[in-house]
């Protein structure tokens, strides 16, 4: 009995070390390195403007450098609705909280550029206007505004 109580404690606490928080790990990061993060909403199966989004400007080469060469530390919280893209209790208990924080009107999708902190440096409301280059490069004035 002594046994299969050790386990299940042993089990809790090291389920809570491995679904530690992707945005405090991003928050750690974006400290460490002197990044920003770039917090995106996004319904990836069904918000035709979110599948832009990520298709035009998140998913081209110009944006991955951002990521690449320090800039950003990219968090997406995704809200997809067909069964077969559902994410992990986890995943989906730390998007809701995101949204809480970040997004309580439920747009989609938002983009927040924010520091270290997790301060709101710059939103963009729907898909931006902006091509990939021209996107990359407006976090990178913010980047060097901050220096």
């Amino acid at each position: 009995m002594k046994t299969i109580f050790l386990t299940l404690i042993m089990g809790l606490f090291s389920m809570g070390a491995v679904a530690q928080n992707r945005f405090e790990n991003a928050k750690k990061e974006a400290a460490a390195k002197k990044e920003l993060i770039l917090l995106n909403f996004s319904g990836s199966d069904w918000c035709i403007p979110c599948i832009k989004l990520h298709k035009n400007i998140i998913e081209t080469e110009d944006f991955k450098k951002l990521e690449k060469e320090n800039v950003i530390v990219y968090v997406n919280a995704d809200f997809p609705r067909n069964k077969k893209n559902q994410l992990s209790a986890e995943m989906k208990k730390e998007n809701a909280a995101l949204a809480d924080m970040y997004n309580s009107k439920g747009q989609f999708p938002y983009t927040l550029l924010l520091d270290e902190t997790g301060k709101v440096l710059k939103s963009w409301v729907g898909l931006p206007s902006e091509n990939a280059l021209a996107f990359s490069k407006e976090i990178r004035e913010v980047q060097q505004q901050r220096k």
